[in-house]
C-alpha cells in the first residue's frame, strides 16, 4: 500500500483504507471515496491538488488529503 500522493498520472487504484477523523471520513464517503473504489489519477504535477477520476467523475483532492488515502495499484 501506497498514499495517493505518490501515485503518477494515468495509474489506476484501488483505495485500501483512509486515516482520520469521523468528519474527514465522512467527507471523503460523501465524494465517492471508499475502501474497494477504483480511482485513477489525472495529474499530479508535485504543486497544487491531485486530480483523480472515479468512473465518470474528476475530483481535486489537496496534498493533505491525498496522503491519508492509501491504494493498492492495479495491474
Amino acid at each position: 500500500m501506497i498514499p495517493l500522493i505518490l501515485g503518477k498520472p494515468g495509474e489506476e487504484f484501488e483505495v485500501a483504507t483512509v486515516k482520520g477523523g469521523k468528519s474527514f471520513l465522512r467527507r471523503l464517503m460523501e465524494m465517492g471515496i471508499y475502501s474497494g473504489v477504483r480511482v485513477r489519477i489525472i495529474s499530479n504535477f508535485g504543486n497544487g491538488p491531485i486530480i483523480i477520476a472515479l468512473s465518470d467523475t474528476r475530483i481535486a483532492l489537496g496534498k493533505g488529503m491525498a496522503a491519508k488515502i492509501f491504494v493498492k495499484k492495479l495491474t
